[in-house]
C-alpha cells in the first residue's frame, strides 16, 4: 500500500511541475554580444554640492551608488580625496552592482568622492562628487562669539556647547528666523558659563515678542553672586511703564553702577505679535541700548565694566543673580541671540537687523531700507553705485534714507526680480524741486528712450509742483499713465510722500499717498525684453532723452513685488 501511495504522489508532483511550466519557454543561453559602452555610475549619496552640517568634528557617512554595464563589470574602486576606501571585484549580478560603503572619520572641509568602474574590455568610467562637511554655524559678523538660534535646540553653535536648562522652557513653534524660537515659561530659564565671552567690550543682539505677563522680568544677566549686587557685570531687563514695557540696562564698574533706561519714546507695546529687535553695547567708556536699531538710551560708563565674579550668564530671567525687584523669568519669546566681543555701533545693529529680514508682504522680492547701505535684504544681489549717492541721516521709518546726488544713482540686476505680467513698486520720497525733472525707477532695454519694453517712472515740473508719470512698453508700443493736476505734489517744505505703481496683465495704476493718481488699460501687458537692470533714482542709463537724470530727492523703504498690489495693500504698506 505504501508503494502505491508513493507512486501516486510522484505522479501528482510531475503533473504539477508540468502545469507550472505550461506556457513558459525553456531557458536558453544568449550570446552576450559586443561590449560597446563603458560602465554607467549613478551616485545616490552624497550628491554634487552636498553640505553636511553637524556639530561633531569627525563623522561617518554612508556612500550609496550603483554601477551598470552592458556586458560585465570587472572592478569598482571607491576613493575619498584620492585615498582608496573600497575595492570590489566579485559581482553576483555581473551587469549591475548596488553598493553601500560606510566611510568613517570624515573631517570638516571640502571633499571629493571618486568612484572608478572598469568593464571586462577595460573601458573605464570615473565619477567625481564634490561635497563639504561644515560646522553648523560660521560667524557672519565681526566680533561674533556666541549664537543661539533656538531652532529646536538650546545649543550655542559657535562653541557647540549646551546651557543648563532650569525649569521647563519651551519652543515657540515660530521664529524671526529658522522657524522656531525660545518661549518663556514661569520659573524657567537658561544659564551659560561666561568663560571666553567677557572683555573690555561686550554686546548682545536678539529679537523678542514681548509678553506683558509678567509685568517685569529679567532678560539677560551676567552678575556676581548675590541677589542684587550691581557693582559688577550687567543686567538687562524690562518693567511695566503705563501698560507698555520699558527696557533698562544696568552696568557695574567695580565700585558703583550706571543706569541706561529707555524713555517713554522707546517703550514697547507688548502682546502685539510683532518681533522687536533689541541690542545693547558696552565699551570701556560708554554703553548704549538700541530698540529696532534706534538709540533708546546711551551715556558714559566711567571706568568701564567690571566682570569680577560674573561666571554665569542668565538667559530670559534675572535669576539667579538679579531677583530682588521681581525680575524673574520672562514669558516672552526670544530668537537669534548673538553676543559680541566688541561694542556694536548703530550701523552694526542695523546691519544685523537687515540680515534677519524675511519678506513682510506677499510677493515682496526686493526691500531696500537704506539704513546702513544700499543692500537689498530679500534677493541679496549686489548693487552698483554710480557717482556718489549718499545716506541722508534721516528716514521716513527712522534711521537713514537714500539721499540723491547729482550724476549719482544705483543699478540693480533684475535677475532676482520675477518678470511676469505683474509688477509693483512702493516707496517714500521727500521731493526736491531741483532738478525740476528726474528719473526715479527705470527698467528698460539698452538704448536711450526705447519705450516699447519695460517701464519708466519719473517726475516733471508742472507749474511749480511735481507731476509723477509711468510709461510702460508692451513689446510694440508704449502706454502713458500720468497723474493730473489734482495729484501733483508740492515740493515746498520737502514733505514725505508715499508713491506706488502697479502693472498687471491688463491695467496700470499710479498711487500717491494711497490715492489713485492715474489708472488705465494695458491690454497686452508689459514686455521685459532686454530689461536686465533696474535704475534707482535716475533715468540713466536707459531713459535720458528728455533730461530725466538723477533725482536729488530722498527715498526710503523701497519695496518691489512680483504681483499687482491692490489699493488696500498699498494703503496697508503705507500705514505700517
Amino acid at each position: 500500500m505504501r508503494t502505491i501511495k508513493n507512486i501516486l504522489a510522484a505522479i501528482t508532483i510531475l503533473g504539477m511541475v508540468g502545469a507550472c511550466n505550461e506556457g513558459i519557454d525553456p531557458i536558453s543561453a544568449v550570446a552576450p554580444g559586443p561590449d560597446e559602452t563603458a560602465p554607467v555610475i549613478t551616485v545616490t549619496y552624497p550628491n554634487e554640492g552636498t553640505e553636511i552640517k553637524v556639530a561633531e568634528t569627525l563623522i561617518s557617512i554612508n556612500i550609496k551608488f550603483e554601477v551598470t554595464d552592458d556586458i560585465e563589470i570587472k572592478n569598482i574602486v571607491v576613493k575619498m580625496d584620492g585615498n582608496n576606501v573600497a575595492t570590489f571585484t566579485d559581482f553576483p549580478d555581473y551587469r549591475r552592482a548596488v553598493k553601500d560603503v560606510l566611510y568613517d572619520g570624515l573631517t570638516t572641509g571640502e571633499h571629493v568622492l571618486s568612484i572608478v568602474a572598469t568593464d571586462m574590455e577595460n573601458k573605464v568610467t570615473t565619477r567625481n562628487i564634490n561635497f563639504e562637511k561644515k560646522p553648523p554655524y560660521i560667524p557672519i559678523f565681526a566680533g561674533e562669539i556666541f549664537y543661539m538660534p533656538f531652532d529646536g535646540i538650546y545649543t550655542e553653535l559657535i562653541s557647540i556647547t549646551n546651557p543648563t536648562v532650569v525649569g521647563s522652557p519651551q519652543f515657540a513653534g515660530e521664529g524671526k528666523r529658522g522657524g522656531n524660537a525660545y518661549k518663556g515659561v514661569t520659573n524657567a530659564y537658561l544659564t551659560y558659563p561666561t568663560a571666553g565671552l567677557l572683555g573690555t567690550e561686550f554686546s548682545a543682539s536678539f529679537w523678542m515678542k514681548v509678553d506683558a505677563n509678567p509685568d517685569r522680568a529679567g532678560v539677560l544677566v551676567a552678575g556676581p553672586p548675590g541677589i542684587n549686587t550691581r557693582t559688577q557685570g550687567f543686567r538687562f531687563f524690562r518693567e511695566n511703564a503705563g501698560g507698555k514695557q520699558r527696557f533698562k540696562l544696568n552696568v557695574g564698574n567695580g565700585t558703583s553702577d550706571f543706569w541706561f533706561d529707555g524713555g517713554a519714546n522707546a517703550d514697547v507695546v507688548p502682546n502685539t505679535n510683532e518681533w522687536v529687535h533689541f541690542a545693547f553695547s558696552i565699551s570701556a567708556t560708554n554703553a548704549a541700548v538700541y530698540i529696532n536699531g534706534q538709540v533708546a538710551s546711551q551715556g558714559p560708563l566711567t571706568g568701564g565694566v567690571n566682570w569680577a565674579g560674573c561666571d554665569v550668564l542668565s538667559i530670559m530671567s534675572g535669576a539667579t543673580r538679579f531677583t530682588e525687584w521681581g525680575h524673574l523669568s520672562d514669558q516672552s519669546k526670544m530668537d537669534e541671540l548673538r553676543l559680541f566681543n566688541k561694542a556694536l555701533t548703530q550701523a552694526d545693529v542695523l546691519a544685523i537687523i537687515g540680515s534677519d529680514y524675511t519678506p513682510k508682504y506677499a510677493g515682496e522680492v526686493l526691500y531696500m531700507p537704506f539704513n546702513t547701505d544700499f543692500s537689498d535684504l530679500v534677493g541679496g544681489s549686489t548693487v552698483t553705485t554710480v557717482g556718489s549717492p549718499a545716506l541722508a541721516g534721516q528716514g521716513k521709518a527712522g534711521g537713514n534714507s537714500y539721499k540723491g546726488v547729482a550724476n549719482s544713482y544705483l543699478i540693480y540686476p533684475t535677475t532676482n526680480l520675477t518678470k511676469t505680467n505683474q509688477f509693483s513698486a512702493v516707496f517714500w520720497m521727500k521731493v526736491n524741486a531741483s532738478p525740476d525733472r528726474a528719473g526715479i525707477l527705470v527698467m528698460g532695454p539698452p538704448g536711450d528712450n526705447i519705450r516699447t519694453h519695460g517701464f519708466r517712472f519719473f517726475r516733471e515740473n508742472a507749474g511749480g509742483k511735481q507731476r509723477f508719470k509711468l510709461n510702460v512698453g508692451n513689446g510694440t508700443a508704449d502706454s502713458w499713465f500720468d497723474g493730473g493736476t489734482a495729484a501733483d505734489v508740492d515740493p515746498a517744505g520737502n514733505p514725505w510722500v508715499h508713491l506706488a505703481f502697479t502693472i498687471s496683465g491688463s491695467q496700470c495704476t499710479v498711487y500717491i499717498n494711497g490715492v489713485i493718481a492715474s489708472q488705465g488699460a494695458l491690454p497686452v501687458g508689459v514686455s521685459w525684453a532686454g530689461c536686465d537692470v533696474l535704475s534707482i533714482m535716475s533715468g540713466a542709463p536707459r531713459f535720458m532723452e528728455w533730461g530725466h537724470l538723477s533725482d536729488e530727492s530722498f527715498m526710503d523703504e523701497l519695496r518691489i513685488f512680483d504681483k499687482a498690489l491692490t489699493q488696500a495693500e498699498v494703503q496697508t504698506i503705507m500705514n505700517e
